[in-house]
């Protein structure tokens, strides 16, 4: 029965995108005068897989051209070749190819075949190169002490193995023989019939290739503990072949599996294959230090140790779930919260009448309730690295084209987030960082002139703060240049003055076609990167504030709603409504007196809380509602904190603290100013959940409003 390979296709991509992107970091980090050779290794055992997954799902223009780039990878490992630094920009050329063709086999995208073309003529010149001067072996320090990946003489092995059901019927051993061919012999000793029970291969591989690299496709087509590969010549430093921990000496090949009678036979080839008689135990043990002697009669033997199997390792840490299924439990979670929520409505109306056992199982199923959501919301949380690892490519691109030298560095990369916003925060990002490149930092020889390094530095950082996370990119160039900002803001009939506020004017930048540069270059100049920044920030719920000092730097702070399906809330009256308020952002409530009300431009209203007077929005005016109270020292003020700004809400009254799940309220009806979403009490009434920062933002155009006044 043949075996449909596009169901693995999805799990081929996403493996894929991780080499790509493992591939990527490592070449940032590579010190091309000193290249270390464990990261050259991690590069070409990257494209290695690569091309060893895309030959076996038959995706042969993909395996190729990453064959052509794995062949110049490992005469670079090898010592053949000199690592240069235009040859790091030919292979972060080749990622960016290799994406495009995955993207064009998933659908999404298209490959261009003359960049692909070119590429492989480019990676084909590299590989022809003069070969690199190898120093004398005595004063490499790794010469003492070869790794596995060093070795490049010719060696001899013995590969026995049951291929998985998928590499059988994707005909890939046949294209692994052909491919060792390439670099060696090829003796098949036992080819296993369509008929045999019995389905080992047996083959002796004379190759020059690494006994690492042979492991590898050995864990690609055979599943990890139905595989041996045998040195038959001189053991190498890693006498575990694969399978046991280093230092382990082998002195019989064991069986880790039971038999039939439960008990463990020794010798039968990890429980898969039958012994080996041609490869006798002096041919396995290390040649140094002799082995140990027997134990004499009436000593006490030593346990031995426990030995860990692959199978057991950091494969079994993690499994891939499609994003769909985890929307879902999320969903079903939110629905068990507020039935959760109804059923604790419900025994309050019997409080008195209610048994003892029925109230303590309601109070526990709250309790794992809310820890089940907690672990639920936890699964969509994601650390924002693998948004900040796209950047160091971006600044050294970026920065070449300039002729500036900038470094990049990253706080907070362990920061988590939900899936949505990593997907959606990366675009805003990438314009916030191009932008710090080409308008804040200098070139080399103005910073030196101003007393500063060549070199400028751009922070990117993230954190949490209160219910939001804080996402900062802070350069150390000119900061941003107000008169002339001003003067490109009246070119474009912008309503601008003197008067206004260095914030208000630092925002200017972000109105559409706005741009401070003189000339349009593939970097900037039209004035669309900013105006993108603050649309799809606040599309995501967020804003981005400025601070710049000239001479000095520029901060851009963009500041997230934590925006998860469920939250911890505070419900409020005003007259038959019931509204809720974040928790995260509740200061304080109190009861105000006539004396700590004011009243700016007979209008705005302020209430005096310990010596700070904050703007009192009145939620019935907001809504236009029936309130129970007219008087502000009647009704309840609830300070609010909205990204550091302070304000208080006049509700009639408070109603209690609950967990809430989030509806989209514009998904289901339209957007409302002021709303962040909706829920569904326990009652079954619908409760909005109101958007502290809208509010906040009004109650700040409010005050400017009466102070333009004259009030």
């Amino acid at each position: 029965m043949a075996i449909d390979m596009s169901q693995f296709f999805q799990i081929f991509f996403e493996e894929s995108e991780e080499h790509l992107a493992t591939m990527e970091s490592l070449l940032l980090e590579l010190d091309v005068a000193q290249p270390d050779p464990e990261q050259l290794n991690a590069i070409f055992r990257a494209a290695h897989s690569i091309k060893g997954s895309a030959g076996t799902f038959g995706f042969a223009d993909l395996a190729e051209t990453t064959h052509v780039l794995e062949n110049v990878l490992d005469r670079i490992r090898k010592g053949q070749l000199a690592l240069r630094a235009d040859m790091v920009d030919v292979f972060l050329k080749a990622g960016d190819v290799l994406r495009g063709m995955l993207a064009a086999h998933q659908g999404h995208g298209s490959s261009d075949p003359v960049a692909v073309a070119a590429l492989c003529t480019t990676l084909q010149q590299l590989e022809s190169g003069p070969p690199a001067t190898v120093a004398p072996a005595a004063d490499t320090p790794a010469a003492a002490s070869p790794s596995e990946d060093s070795v490049a003489t010719m060696g001899r092995y013995l590969l026995r193995f049951v291929p998985t059901a998928h590499a059988v019927t994707s005909n890939a051993i046949p294209q692994l023989l052909d491919e060792w061919r390439e670099q060696g012999t090829v003796e098949v000793l036992r080819q296993p019939l369509a008929t045999d029970d019995d389905l080992t291969w047996e083959v002796r591989v004379s190759t020059s290739q690494a006994r690492s690299t042979l492991s590898e496709v050995l864990e690609f087509v055979a599943e990890s503990g139905r595989w041996q590969l045998l040195d038959e010549g001189a053991v190498e430093q890693d006498a575990g072949f694969g399978l046991f921990d280093a230092g382990e000496q082998i002195t019989a090949v064991e069986s880790v599996v039971p038999d039939a009678a439960g008990g463990i036979e020794e010798g039968d080839g990890f429980g898969f294959f039958s012994p080996l008689p041609e490869l006798t135990p002096p041919a396995l043990l290390p040649s140094s230090p002799a082995s140990p002697p027997a134990a004499a009669a009436g000593s006490t033997p030593t346990p031995p140790v426990p030995r860990r199997s692959k199978q057991g390792g950091s494969a079994d840490t993690s499994i891939r779930v499609s994003v769909e299924k985890v929307d879902q439990l999320i969903n079903l979670v939110g629905e068990l919260v507020i039935t959760q929520a109804m059923l604790l409505q419900s025994s309050l109306q019997f409080a008195e009448t209610l048994p003892e056992t029925l109230h303590t199982g309601l109070i526990q199923l709250e309790r794992n309730t809310r820890d089940l959501q907690e672990s639920v919301m936890s699964i969509r949380m994601l650390p924002i690295s693998s948004v900040f690892s796209r950047f160091p490519r971006v600044v050294r691109d970026v920065s070449g084209k300039l002729g500036k030298q900038v470094e990049l560095k990253t706080v907070g990369e362990a920061t988590e987030l939900d899936k949505g916003l990593i997907e959606q925060i990366a675009d805003p990002l990438t314009h916030l960082i191009r932008n710090s490149l080409d308008h804040g930092i200098e070139m080399p020889e103005a910073r030196l002139a101003a007393g500063k390094p060549a070199q400028g530095t751009i922070f990117l950082r993230a954190f949490h703060q209160g219910g939001n996370i804080v996402i900062e990119v802070e350069d150390d160039g000119a900061g941003l240049p107000r008169e002339r900002i001003l003067q490109k803001a009246r070119e474009r009939g912008l309503p601008v003055s003197d008067a206004m506020s260095d914030n208000e004017v630092y925002h200017l930048i972000f109105e559409p076609g706005f741009s401070t540069a003189d000339v349009v270059s593939d970097v900037s100049g039209r004035g669309v990167g900013m105006d993108v920044v603050r649309r799809n920030i606040q599309g995501l719920g967020g804003r981005v504030d400025i601070e710049s000092e000239p001479g000095v730097g520029t901060c851009m702070r963009v500041r997230l709603p934590l925006t998860l399906a469920i939250l911890d809330g505070m419900s409020v009256a005003v007259g038959d409504q019931l509204y809720i308020l974040p928790l995260a952002c509740v200061l304080e409530s109190l009861q105000a007196t006539a004396q700590d009300i004011r009243t700016m431009g007979n209008q705005t209203h302020l209430v005096q809380v310990r010596g700070e007077y904050l703007p009192v929005v009145a939620l019935h005016e907001m809504f236009n509602l029936q309130s129970a109270w007219q008087d502000f020292s009647q009704g309840i003020m609830v300070v609010l904190d909205a990204d550091g700004v302070r304000v208080a809400l006049f509700v009639d009254a408070l109603v209690g603290q609950h967990q809430v799940v989030i509806k989209s309220l514009e998904a289901n009806y339209r957007k409302v100013n002021g709303v962040a979403g909706a829920t569904i009490m326990g009652d079954g009434r619908v409760a909005l959940i109101l958007d502290v920062t809208a509010i906040a933002s009004m109650a700040r155009k409010e005050i400017k409003k009466s102070r333009m006044g004259g009030g």
